[in-house]
C-alpha cells in the first residue's frame, strides 16, 4: 500500500517445512585481477610461501607480502568476553606471560572484499601454511608441524616467561655459569610452597634488621635517605599517600638495635658454617613473640617516625656490621629502609594483580586468605628495589627486545634500540600506590600526570634510549650506557636462557621474540624484573610507533632473509651469543637391550699333553733332573690322542734380556692331580705383568747346593698366578783380574713353555761344568 510516499512492507513468516535460502551477492571479479592472483598464488605455492598471522600485525603482513608470500587467513573465532574469574586464570605456566595489549583479537582489515590480497587468500585456503605468527603459544601445536613449517613460538618456554618459572630457573644458575643471580635478579620466593614461605619470612625479618642498621647509620651521618625522600613527595602526590602519624615524646628502646646486630651476626656465622655443630633443639635468637615485638617497633621507627634512644652510640657498630653484610648481600644497596615487597601473580603481564606491601602480617594474611595461592603456587613475592635510578625524581623501567632463533645451539640476538617507561607520579617509598611504583603503559595510561611533575619528562611517559643517553651525557655519565647498562642486560639475558635451555623444546624451524623488563640502580647496574613472550607491538606512543615496526621488520630479516643469504643486513639485531653445538644422543625407543652371557658352573679342567722341546742341557746334573721329571710328565699319558696334542697353540718366541741372576720365587700350593713341568719348562706369565718389584735381582750364591725338586714343590700349569723356577745365569770368570764379570745374555723364550738356552762359547760351557762341581769364589 502506498500512502503519502511511504511504503509498507508486510513480512510473511516462513512456512513450516520449507528451508530458507540465503542468497549472497558476490562481487564481480575482474578477469585480469584473477589471472594475476592465480599467477602469484602458483608461484607462492611452488616456493612454499604461504603464511598465516593471528592478531593485529600489519607490519608482519606487509613484510611477508613484499617478499612474495600469500596469506591463508585463519578462521575468526568468536571469543566471549572473559569474566573476572577467567582473567585471573587466563595465563598459565605453559603458555607464559604475554604483554600484548590486543591479546587474541584480530585487527580491522582495510582490504575490500574484492581486493587482490583477499582473492589470493581464498585461492590458498586449502594449502599448507609454512609460516605462522600468532599471539598465543598454544594457537599452533609445534609438535604437529613439519620440519619446513616455521612458527614464532617455542614449546615449554614458560620456564622463564612466567614469574614462577623465572624464579625457579635462576636458582639453578650455579650449574651453568659461575655467577650469582642475586647480582642481577631481585630475591624471589613462591608463596604457595611451604619451604619458600619460611625462607621468605626469614628474609623479611633479616632485611628489617639490616634496614634498621642502615637507618641508624644514615641518621647519625646526617645524610638520611629517609629524610631526603620523606613527606616532600607525599605532599606532591595529592593524597596518594597516607599522612604519617606524629607520636610526641615516644621513643623505642635501644634493645632493638642489639637484636638486629645479633641476628646479622648469626646470619654471617651460618654463611661461614659456624653453626654446623648446633642441634635442632638449640633455642633461636628471637622467639616468635619477640619477633612480633621487634617488627612492631621497626614499623614505628621506619613508618611512623619514632626515634631510638641512644642510637648515635651504635653508629660505629652498625657501620662495621653493614660492611660485613655487603660482602654476602649484593642487593643491600637497593633494599632501602622500608622493606617493601611486591606480590605478583605467577603468569600474568601488564601489571595485572600486582601489589606492593611492607608488612609481614599483611602479606601472610593475603596468602592464608586465598587458597588458590597455596594450591597452584603461582604467586611470587619479590624484593622491591627501593633505591632505583630516578630521572627528575620519577621512577622508570626499560623494555629491551631480544630474539632466540635456536636453542641447540643457543643463538641469541639482541636489539640495539630500547625504550623507557615512566610513571606519572613522583617517586616515594611512603606510598604503595601503583601509579608510583608500576611503570607499565597499560597501568599508567589510566592516570593523569602529576601537576608538580618535571616539565622535561614526556607527556606520553616514554623515552627512547637515545634520549636517555643524552640525559646521562648531560650528567657526565654518558659512557656508562655502553660500559655498564648494555653489557649487564646482555649478560642477564644469556644467563637466564642458559638455565631454561633444558626445559624448552628445541625446534630448528622456530623462533621467538621476547621483551625483557629491567630497572637500573643508582650505579646504573641493570636488574632483571621479568621476561614476556609476545611483547606488545601496539604503536601507543610516538616512541613505540617508530620502534615496534622496525623490530618486526628486522625480525623477518633475521629469520627469513638470513636463511637465504648469511651476509644479509639484520637491522638492529646483533648476535650476542652462539653456543657450541651439543650432540643429542639418538633415541633408541623404549625397548632396552642388555647384552651378556649367562653364568655357568665351571667344568673340571681337561688336561692336555704338553708339547715341549728339548733344549741343550746347561749341565750334567740339570740334564739328569730334566730327564727324570720329563718321564713323570709323560708317564700315564700314552692314551691321549694325537689331535689333543696338536690342540695346544704354537706361539712365536720372544726375546728377553737379563743383566743379572733373576730369581722368580714360586708361589707353591698343593693341588691334587696337577700337571708338573720339568725344571727347564714352566708357564710364562704376560711380560706386562712382570713388575720390577716382583723380580729379585741378586748375585749368584754358589755356596748353597741346588735344591732337589719334588712333585709337591714344582710349579703348576694351572696355577692362577704362574711362577718361574730359579734361573741362574752364571757370570764369566776373568783370569786377568780374578773377579767375576756380569754380562748381558740373550735367552729365547716360548710362550706358554719357557725354554732357556744359553748360546755361549765352548770354553764358557766347560767353565760352567767345572763350576757346578766345586765351590766358586765369593762375589766381590
Amino acid at each position: 500500500f502506498h500512502q503519502e510516499g511511504t511504503v509498507n512492507v508486510k513480512v510473511m513468516p516462513p512456512l513450516e517445512g520449507r528451508a530458507r535460502c540465503n542468497y549472497v551477492n558476490l562481487p564481480l571479479i575482474n578477469g585480469d585481477r584473477l589471472k594475476t592472483a592465480k599467477t602469484l598464488v602458483d608461484k607462492a605455492i611452488k616456493e612454499k610461501k604461504v603464511f598465516s598471522v593471528q592478531g593485529p600485525y600489519p607490519v608482519i603482513r606487509a613484510g611477508l607480502r613484499a617478499r612474495g608470500w600469500v596469506e591463508r587467513r585463519l578462521p575468526q573465532l568468536s571469543v566471549p568476553r572473559p569474566r573476572r574469574h577467567d582473567l585471573e586464570t587466563e595465563a598459565t605456566d605453559e603458555g607464559g606471560s604475554s604483554d600484548d595489549d590486543d591479546l587474541g583479537e584480530e585487527g580491522e582489515r582495510d582490504d575490500e572484499a574484492d581486493d587482490l590480497y583477499d582473492l589470493m587468500s581464498r585461492l590458498v585456503r586449502n594449502e599448507t601454511a609454512y609460516f605462522y605468527w600468532t599471539t598465543r603459544r598454544d594457537s599452533v601445536d609445534c609438535r604437529s608441524l613439519r620440519k619446513d613449517q616455521m612458527t614464532n613460538h617455542y614449546a615449554k618456554a614458560g620456564s622463564f616467561t612466567t614469574k614462577v618459572g623465572l624464579c625457579m630457573s635462576l636458582r639453578n644458575l650455579q650449574w651453568f655459569d659461575a655467577a650469582d643471580p642475586d647480582t642481577f635478579f631481585p630475591r624471589c620466593y613462591r608463596l604457595g610452597a611451604e619451604d619458600d614461605k619460611h625462607a621468605f619470612i626469614e628474609d623479611f625479618r633479616r632485611t628489617a634488621c639490616t634496614s634498621l642498621l642502615m637507618y641508624v647509620l644514615e641518621k647519625y651521618a646526617g645524610d638520611s635517605e629517609w629524610e631526603r625522600t620523606r613527606e616532600v613527595h607525599d605532599a606532591k602526590s595529592h593524597g596518594l599517600s597516607k599522612p604519617r602519624k606524629q607520636h610526641a615524646n615516644q621513643r623505642v628502646g635501644s634493645s632493638i638495635i642489639d637484636n638486629a646486630l645479633h641476628v646479622c651476626q648469626e646470619y654471617l656465622n651460618s654463611l661461614e658454617h659456624c653453626d654446623i655443630d648446633m642441634t635442632l633443639e638449640t633455642t633461636p635468637t628471637l622467639s616468635e613473640e619477640q619477633w612480633k615485638v621487634f617488627l612492631q617497633n621497626y614499623y614505628l621507627v621506619i613508618h611512623e617516625g619514632l626515634t631510638i634512644e641512644g642510637c648515635e652510640d651504635y653508629a660505629e657498630r652498625c657501620k662495621c656490621m653493614l660492611e660485613q653484610m655487603r660482602c654476602f648481600c649484593p642487593q643491600m644497596e637497593t633494599d632501602g629502609l622500608c622493606n617493601i615487597w611486591i606480590i605478583k601473580p605467577g603468569a600474568k603481564s601488564r601489571g595485572r594483580g600486582i601489589m606492593c606491601m611492607n608488612k609481614l602480617d599483611e602479606i601472610m594474611s593475603l596468602v592464608d586468605a586465598d587458597h588458590g595461592i597455596m594450591k597452584d603456587s603461582k604467586w611470587v613475592v619479590q624484593k622491591y628495589l627501593e633505591r632505583p635510578l630516578l630521572v627528575h625524581d620519577t621512577k622508570f623501567d626499560v623494555r629491551q627486545w631480544f630474539l632466540v632463533t635456536d636453542w641447540n645451539p643457543l643463538t641469541v640476538w639482541f636489539y640495539r634500540e630500547c625504550y623507557l617507561r615512566f610513571s606519572t607520579q613522583p617517586y616515594s617509598t611512603h606510598t604503595l600506590d601503583s601509579s608510583v611504583h608500576l611503570c607499565n603503559n597499560s597501568i599508567q595510561k589510566h592516570f593523569q600526570p602529576s601537576p608538580d611533575r618535571n616539565p622535561s619528562l614526556p607527556a606520553e611517559c616514554m623515552w627512547s634510549c637515545s634520549q636517555f643517553r643524552s640525559w646521562l651525557a648531560a650528567s657526565g655519565r654518558g659512557d656508562l650506557w655502553e660500559g655498564v647498562v648494555v653489557p649487564g642486560m646482555q649478560k642477564a639475558v644469556i644467563q637466564t636462557l642458559l638455565t631454561a635451555q633444558d626445559s624448552v623444546e628445541p625446534r630448528k624451524a622456530s623462533f621467538e621474540l621476547y621483551g625483557a623488563d629491567f630497572m637500573l640502580g643508582r650505579d646504573l647496574r641493570p636488574w632483571l624484573l621479568e621476561i614476556n613472550a609476545s611483547p606488545t607491538m601496539a604503536p601507543s606512543t610516538g616512541v613505540t610507533a617508530r620502534l615496534c615496526p622496525a623490530v618486526q621488520e628486522d625480525t623477518l630479516r633475521v629469520v627469513l632473509d638470513r636463511r637465504c643469504d648469511r651476509n644479509t643486513h639484520t637491522g638492529g639485531f646483533q648476535l650476542i651469543y652462539k653456543q657450541a653445538a651439543v650432540e643429542v644422543p639418538q633415541y633408541v625407543g623404549v625397548n632396552l637391550l642388555v647384552e651378556g652371557t649367562s653364568i655357568r658352573r665351571p667344568r673340571a679342567p681337561v688336561y692336555k699333553p704338553l708339547i715341549q722341546s728339548h733344549p741343550d742341557p746347561l749341565s750334567k746334573s740339570s740334564s739328569h733332573r730334566s730327564s727324570l721329571i720329563s718321564s713323570h710328565c709323560i708317564s700315564g699319558k700314552e692314551n691321549q690322542s694325537e689331535e689333543a696334542k696338536k690342540a695346544w697353540p704354537t706361539l712365536s718366541s720372544r726375546k728377553v734380556t737379563f743383566e743379572k741372576s733373576l730369581i722368580f720365587p714360586p708361589k707353591l700350593r698343593k693341588r691334587p692331580h696337577r700337571l708338573v713341568l720339568p725344571s727347564t719348562c714352566c708357564v710364562l706369565p704376560n711380560l706386562a705383568e712382570l713388575h720390577p718389584q716382583k723380580l729379585s735381582l741378586t748375585h749368584a750364591q754358589p755356596d748353597h747346593p741346588p735344591t732337589h725338586r719334588t712333585r709337591s714343590n714344582l710349579p703348576s700349569l694351572y696355577h692362577p698366578t704362574p711362577s718361574l723356577d730359579v734361573i741362574n745365569l752364571r757370570p764369566r770368570q776373568t783370569l786377568a783380574s780374578g773377579r767375576y764379570k756380569h754380562e748381558m745374555h740373550t735367552v729365547n723364550i716360548s710362550y706358554p713353555v719357557l725354554r732357556v738356552q744359553k748360546y755361549l762359547s765352548l770354553n764358557h760351557r766347560r767353565a760352567m761344568d767345572t763350576f757346578t762341581e766345586r765351590e766358586g769364589p765369593k762375589s766381590s
